[in-house]
């Protein structure tokens, strides 16, 4: 991804969800929190709740990878943290496209 790190420390993942602002939809929960610089730095969380580690990594790959298709399109400056829910569990990369599009397009960060 060319404008995106990664959040990988707990603490950064704490300091999203302390004084960020939160969206969900049937499938998603996106966290969101200006970071002052001029890169996205994505965050992904699968819960064993969803599935197995098979379940988990798939999810997290077709979130990375939709991500990685809108990423042109998306502000820059921001924390995103991606959460997914059980319902999630059954769904395709057409399915998550279009949830992560509908909470970007309702954080206004989407163009």
């Amino acid at each position: 991804m060319k404008f995106t790190d990664s959040l990988k420390k707990n603490h950064q993942f704490r300091i999203v969800y302390n004084k960020g602002t939160s969206t969900a939809n049937r499938l998603l929960v996106m966290y969101l929190l200006k970071n002052g610089k001029d890169i996205n730095r994505l965050g992904i969380s699968v819960s064993k709740k969803v599935g197995n580690s098979v379940v988990r990594n798939r999810i997290t790959r077709l979130i990375k990878e939709s991500y990685r298709m809108l990423e042109d399109n998306i502000d820059r400056g921001w924390d995103i943290i991606i959460i997914a829910r059980v319902t999630c569990n059954n769904s395709n990369y057409k399915d998550i496209s279009e949830t992560l599009i509908n909470l970007l397009k309702r954080n206004n960060i989407y163009n």
